[in-house]
């Protein structure tokens, strides 16, 4: 939830900025979790290559799961991240 602009604002900029660089200088473990067919951030263009460049990335995928999966998919979300945390 937020405001039309600001909404507008955070899709401008995710498509104009390279975060490459930014993501290889992350060196703790880091979860990509993303679905197939998530409708906002395609799943082939962002989540593979999120995880490859990061040194210590690990990707978990899902089928069918929305952009708005930590909400609506919560109970898969939490146990998945926790397992990682302990991991």
């Amino acid at each position: 939830m937020g405001g039309a602009k600001a909404h507008y604002d955070g899709i401008v900029a995710f498509f104009q900025t390279d975060f490459t660089e930014d993501l290889r200088k992350i060196t703790v473990p880091v979860l990509v979790m993303h679905s197939e067919d998530d409708q906002i951030v395609p799943y082939v263009a962002s989540g593979p290559l999120s995880a490859r460049l990061r040194k210590n990335g690990t990707l978990r995928t899902y089928k069918d799961f929305p952009h708005g999966m930590p909400t609506t998919r919560a109970e898969t979300i939490n146990t998945d991240l926790l397992a990682f945390i302990r991991s």
